[in-house]
C-alpha cells in the first residue's frame, strides 16, 4: 500500500465530516473516489481500521454496506443494542 494509513484515515474523517450537514452514511465507492490510484482493497483496510477504532460505524440492509462517522446519524440511536 503506497498510501501512509494515518494520513489516509484522516482524509477519510475529514471528508465524512465536511459531508456530514447533508448525508451520515456513504457507500464503499465514494471512499475509492478520494484515492483513485489506489486499490480497493487499501481502501477497505482503512475503513476497516476506522471501524475498529470505533470512530466509524459499519452498516448493512443485506443489500447494501456504508459507513458512517460513529455516534451521527439516525444509527446513533440503536447502537450498542444486540
Amino acid at each position: 500500500m503506497v498510501l501512509d494509513p494515518e494520513a489516509g484515515k484522516a482524509e477519510i474523517l475529514k471528508f465524512c465530516e465536511e459531508k456530514s450537514k447533508s448525508k451520515t452514511k456513504f457507500y464503499f465507492n465514494d471512499f475509492t473516489k478520494l484515492f483513485p490510484d489506489e486499490k480497493s482493497r487499501a481502501v477497505k483496510k482503512l475503513l476497516t481500521q476506522l471501524v475498529q477504532e470505533e470512530k466509524m460505524v459499519f452498516w448493512s440492509s443485506g443489500s447494501t454496506t456504508m459507513y458512517g462517522l460513529a455516534g451521527v446519524g439516525k444509527q446513533a440511536a440503536s447502537e450498542g443494542e444486540d
